[in-house]
C-alpha cells in the first residue's frame, strides 16, 4: 500500500525521476542531490525507502518482484519516468520497466549493480537474512553500524542527518531501521531482466567499485559506462557526476 511507504520527493510536472537507494540505505542518500535536481531535472522525482529500510514497512518475504510490487503506486503511470536505482535499486528498476507492467518506464540506470555472484556470495548473505536484530546502548554506536552496513562508511559521518532514517530508536535503545531478511532476496537474472525491457537501459559503475567490472557489465550487453574515480556508491559521491549521466539517458 502507498501509506506503507515513506517518500522523499521535489519539483513537478514530466518527466518523473524515481530514484531507489541500494540495500541498507534509506532514500536520504539523494539528499545532496535535491540542490541540483531543482536545477537540472525538468520534472517531478520520488525517491522512497524500499521495504524494510528506512520508514518503510517490512516485506513478508524479500523479492525483487516483490520490492518492485511496492513501489507500483508511487510511479504515475501517465508521465514517462526515468529510474536511477543503485545496486538492489538497479534491479528494481529493472523489474519495473517490465513492459507487461505498464508503467511508462522509458529509461533505466542501474547503478552499480553486482550483476555476478558466486556460492559463496549468496550463502554469505543468507546467513545474513538470519541473524538476530542487534540492539546497541547509543545512537552513535548504531549509526556505525548503519554506515558500514550501507556501504556508507566514509561518506557519510555518524552525525549527519541523512543517517536518521537508517536508525530505530526504543526504550533508549538502538538499532537498525532495516530489516537485515532483505539480505535474503538472492541474485538477479539479469539477462532475462534485460531481455524483458523496451526501456533504453544504461549499466553505470564507479571506476573503484569493487561490486562489479568492466568486464562483467560487458558480457550483459546493455550499453554501459563507467564514471572515474568513484566507487560503489557513487551518487554520494559525486551526485553531479551521476546526475550527468541521468540527463543524458533522458536526451536520447
Amino acid at each position: 500500500m502507498p501509506g506503507e511507504l515513506r517518500v522523499i520527493e521535489g519539483g513537478s510536472g514530466s518527466p518523473q525521476l524515481l530514484l531507489l537507494h541500494g540495500l541498507g540505505a534509506t532514500a536520504d542518500v539523494w539528499a545532496a542531490w535535491r540542490p541540483l535536481l531543482a536545477e537540472r531535472w525538468p520534472g517531478h522525482w520520488r525517491a522512497p525507502d524500499l521495504p524494510g529500510h528506512g520508514r518503510s514497512a517490512p516485506l513478508a518475504d524479500y523479492t525483487f518482484a516483490g520490492l518492485a510490487e511496492a513501489i507500483v503506486p508511487i510511479v504515475d503511470p501517465d508521465v514517462p519516468t526515468v529510474v536511477l536505482g543503485h545496486s538492489l535499486g538497479g534491479v528494481v528498476g529493472l523489474v519495473l520497466a517490465d513492459p507487461d507492467r505498464a508503467l511508462g518506464i522509458e529509461a533505466v540506470i542501474g547503478l552499480g549493480i553486482k550483476v555476478e555472484w558466486s556460492e559463496e556470495d549468496l550463502q554469505r548473505a543468507a546467513v545474513i537474512a538470519q541473524r538476530p536484530t542487534a540492539w546497541f546502548d547509543s545512537r552513535a554506536e548504531a549509526a556505525a553500524r548503519y554506515l558500514r552496513v550501507s556501504g556508507l562508511d566514509g561518506l557519510l559521518s555518524a552525525d549527519d542527518p541523512a543517517v536518521d532514517a537508517g536508525l530505530h530508536e526504543e526504550d533508549g535503545r538502538w538499532r537498525l531501521a532495516l530489516d537485515g531478511a532483505a539480505f535474503g532476496v538472492g541474485a538477479p537474472d539479469m539477462p532475462r531482466l534485460l531481455a524483458r525491457t523496451t526501456a533504453d537501459v544504461l549499466l553505470a559503475r564507479g571506476e573503484r567499485d569493487p561490486m562489479n567490472t568492466d568486464d562483467q557489465l560487458a558480457r550483459l550487453g546493455a550499453r554501459r559506462t563507467t564514471v572515474a574515480g568513484l566507487g560503489h556508491n557513487a551518487h554520494v559521491e559525486d551526485p553531479a557526476a551521476v546526475l550527468s549521466q541521468v540527463l543524458g539517458v533522458w536526451a536520447r
